[in-house]
């Protein structure tokens, strides 16, 4: 499970819920452009753009679940089980990518949405692991920048890339399907509604908020996606980046998993073990952990950007409280 999301105001914003039932070893994580990124298949990245995102690190190899380049370029993986098929090395005859590679190929390769469009059709995903231990992930991906949004699923179909004007992305169905399921939720506003039921009694509102009734509540992929387009669409606030910031974790929070209230089938409890906001057009990376709500903030900066190693950072995880 997860969320993702866009948000466009001076700045541009990626959000993103890190939905799971464990955790993967995850550390804020910034690959310099001169760290060589091996790929199974498609040679040594020897020189790219610099990236920081979320990261599990395994034989000082990055294997993002989201990042931000240093262009601005977002890119998220989510889970997509059922739905994803990745091709056979047997029946490749493009440029050959392990899903666990899109993110920092993508991310070191392309400015924008636009390069990001041309290299695509030009890479198999194929079904490659990292490593016996670590089997495949099935994986579909969002893809930003601070003009436009896509979105790449493999299926038994082959690869799909999606133009994605709602900015956001969940789980399962396939992607079409979250765009036509929009269209049952057309009588939302944020606006108290008048009375279309009859005009035979006048009927008024008891409170306010009554213009969203039937907005979904639950954590289903389907209603995190109808709930989060909702939030950013109708959100109001200032263009600061502190007002930004805060509003984006605050939508985060809307569909966030309480632990406890989603329960997996082997019984572990589906909980959002992160949220984070990138500020991509700075490159600042904050997150949250479920433990600590205290907001953290690394910079891709300057002198980060440069050099051949790996800068990692471990999370906050312990509640931290403002005394007076």
């Amino acid at each position: 499970m997860c969320t993702a999301f866009t948000f466009y105001r001076d700045n541009f914003y990626f959000g993103r819920n890190m939905d799971i039932e464990y955790h993967f070893g995850e550390k804020v994580v910034i690959t310099p452009r001169n760290f060589p990124i091996n790929t199974k298949k498609a040679g040594c990245m020897e020189n790219h753009y610099a990236m920081i995102g979320m990261a599990n690190v395994t034989d000082n190899y990055p294997l993002y679940a989201e990042a931000a380049n240093e262009k601005g370029l977002c890119m998220a993986g989510l889970n997509f089980p059922s739905n994803a098929k990745y091709i056979s090395q047997d029946k490749a005859t493009k440029t050959m990518i392990t899903p666990y590679e899109l993110i920092p190929f993508i991310l070191g390769k392309c400015e924008n949405i636009q390069q990001a469009k041309s290299l695509l059709p030009k890479i198999d995903i194929v079904d490659i692991a990292f490593s016996p231990s670590m089997p495949v992930a099935p994986l579909h991906w969002i893809v930003s920048d601070k003009d436009e949004s896509i979105v790449i699923e493999c299926t038994k179909d082959g690869m799909n890339i999606y133009d994605n004007y709602t900015g956001v992305i969940t789980n399962n169905p396939p992607f079409p399907f979250h765009l036509e399921n929009l269209k049952q939720y057309l009588n939302l506003s944020p606006k108290n509604t008048s009375n279309g039921f009859c005009n035979s009694i006048e009927l008024s509102h008891f409170g306010q908020g009554m213009g969203a009734i039937g907005l979904p509540g639950d954590f289903s992929p389907a209603s995190r996606f109808v709930k989060t387009f909702f939030c950013k669409e109708n959100s109001i606030c200032n263009n600061d980046i502190v007002s930004c910031i805060t509003q984006v974790f605050h939508i985060l929070d809307s569909v966030a998993m309480i632990s406890g209230t989603v329960i997996t089938n082997e019984g572990k409890p589906d909980t959002t073990i992160y949220s984070s906001c990138i500020d991509a057009t700075n490159g600042d990376y904050y997150y949250k952990t479920y433990e600590n709500n205290q907001i953290t903030k690394i910079s891709l900066s300057e002198d980060r950007k440069a050099g051949k190693n790996l800068l990692t950072f471990a999370l906050n995880t312990e509640a931290e409280f403002k005394i007076n």
